[in-house]
C-alpha cells in the first residue's frame, strides 16, 4: 500500500466518478482503476461498488475514508516540516497558461518551488530554461526544440482540443470539416501556428490566416460567428466559457491533442531541480494521447 494509492482512493471517493478523478489526478483512467483494485487487494476489502453508470462507496470504503484523509494530511504535514528543516533549494518554474492544480504540493518535500510571474509563449519559456533564466518550464515543445536548446522533456499534461461553432449542433465534427486559425503575430503565436499548420496539413482542416490576435478571446468568438466551419480552439482558451450563441463540439477522425511538457536542461545536476521534475511527472500516464484515433503533430516528443 502506497500513499499515492490512498490519494487515488480519496479522489475517486470525492468525485464518485473514475473519469473525473483521473482527469483531476492527471493519469489515465485504466491506470487509476488498476491502482484502486491493487489497493483493495492490499487492504482485503472492496472500497467501491461500480458499474458502467455509477460509482458508490461500500460500507468499508465509507468507514476508511476519514482515516485516509487524516493519514494523508499527516503525510503532507510531514513533508512540509521536512522541507522547512532541510532548507530546500528554490527551483524556478515558468509556464504558459496551464499547470497542475497541485503543483506546489507535489514538490514541497524536495524543493521550494518559485512560480515565475512572467507568462510567456511556449517557445519563449523553453528558451528561458536553456539560457538559465528558469530551471523548469511547462510548455509545448517539439523534438527539434529540445535538441536545439539542449533540453530534456517529460509529459506533464494534455488537452484534447474541441471545435466551437454557431447553432445548436453539439455533435461530433470531423477534423477535415473544421477550420484552424493562424495569427500573423509569430512572436506570440509561433508554437500554435506550427501546431495548427501541421493539423491542417495532416487532416484537411482549413487554415485561416488572421492578424487581429483572435486565436483566443472575444475576437476568436467573432471569427467563429463569421465562419462557415467550426473552428478548433487553442489551448489558451481551453477553459474559457463560451458565449450563449456558440457551442462546443468534439473533434473526431482524429481526436486532436496538444501536449504539455515539463522541460529542464540536459546538463542539469542540481538535485532539487531533478527531484522536482521527478515529483511533478510521477504517475502521469499517457492521458489518452496514444489511443488509436488520437492525433499528435510530427515532431511531438510523445508521438509513436
Amino acid at each position: 500500500m502506497e500513499l499515492r494509492q490512498l490519494r487515488y482512493f480519496l479522489a475517486v471517493a470525492e468525485e464518485l466518478n473514475f473519469g473525473r478523478a483521473a482527469e483531476r489526478l492527471l493519469i489515465a483512467g485504466p491506470s487509476l482503476s488498476q491502482q484502486i483494485k491493487a489497493l483493495e487487494r492490499d487492504l482485503g476489502v472492496r472500497l467501491f461498488d461500480r458499474d458502467r453508470r455509477s460509482v458508490a462507496l461500500t460500507p468499508a470504503g465509507a468507514a476508511l475514508l476519514p482515516h485516509t484523509r487524516e493519514l494523508l494530511e499527516r503525510a503532507d504535514d510531514l513533508q512540509r516540516r521536512a522541507a522547512r528543516l532541510s532548507g530546500s533549494e528554490p527551483v524556478r518554474l515558468g509556464y504558459v497558461n496551464w499547470v497542475p492544480a497541485d503543483l506546489t504540493a507535489r514538490t514541497s518535500a524536495v524543493a521550494r518551488l518559485h512560480i515565475d510571474a512572467w507568462i510567456a509563449p511556449s517557445h519563449a519559456q523553453a528558451a528561458r530554461v536553456a539560457d538559465g533564466s528558469l530551471d523548469l518550464a511547462v510548455c509545448w515543445v517539439r523534438t527539434t526544440d529540445l535538441d536545439r536548446h539542449g533540453l530534456q522533456a517529460r509529459l506533464l499534461g494534455a488537452d484534447r482540443l474541441y471545435a466551437v461553432s454557431t447553432g445548436d449542433d453539439t455533435g461530433d465534427v470531423e477534423a477535415r470539416d473544421t477550420a484552424v486559425l493562424l495569427d500573423d503575430d509569430t512572436t506570440s503565436w509561433e508554437s500554435w501556428n506550427l501546431f495548427a499548420e501541421r493539423l491542417a496539413h495532416d487532416t484537411g482542416a482549413r487554415a485561416v490566416r488572421i492578424s487581429d490576435g483572435g486565436v483566443t478571446g472575444p475576437a476568436f468568438f467573432d471569427h467563429v460567428r463569421r465562419s462557415r466551419r467550426p473552428i478548433v480552439n487553442c489551448p489558451k482558451g481551453q477553459t474559457t466559457p463560451l458565449p450563449p450563441d456558440l457551442v462546443q463540439r468534439p473533434v473526431i477522425a482524429p481526436k486532436v491533442y496538444w501536449t504539455w511538457s515539463l522541460v529542464w536542461r540536459r546538463t542539469e545536476v542540481r538535485s532539487a531541480v531533478l527531484a522536482a521534475a521527478d515529483a511533478l511527472t510521477d504517475g502521469v500516464g499517457d492521458l489518452g494521447i496514444h489511443e488509436p484515433d488520437a492525433w499528435l503533430p510530427d515532431g511531438d516528443p510523445y508521438k509513436r
